[in-house]
């Protein structure tokens, strides 16, 4: 369904649960902190194209599994 402004929030949000870890989402090798839903919006993730996300810090292994349940559970739609 790409990132538009309903799964860019529930993103960040999830996101920012991960205080101590930093969290990039890289499209086209442009890298955004995904903490920030105007970076994230700014990215122009539309549905069918391919992102990375990448996190560092304490709770990286988390942060990664809380985002990518997420999207593997569409956004709760």
């Amino acid at each position: 369904m790409g990132l538009h402004a309903r799964p860019a929030a529930l993103f960040v949000q999830t996101a920012a649960r991960f205080k101590d870890t930093r969290i990039d989402v890289v499209k086209d090798g442009t890298a955004r902190n995904a903490k920030s839903i105007l970076n994230v919006l700014g990215l122009g993730v539309s549905q069918g194209t391919t992102i990375v996300v990448r996190a560092e810090g304490p709770e990286a292994e988390a942060a990664l599994a809380a985002l990518s349940d997420l999207v593997d559970r569409d956004f709760n739609e």
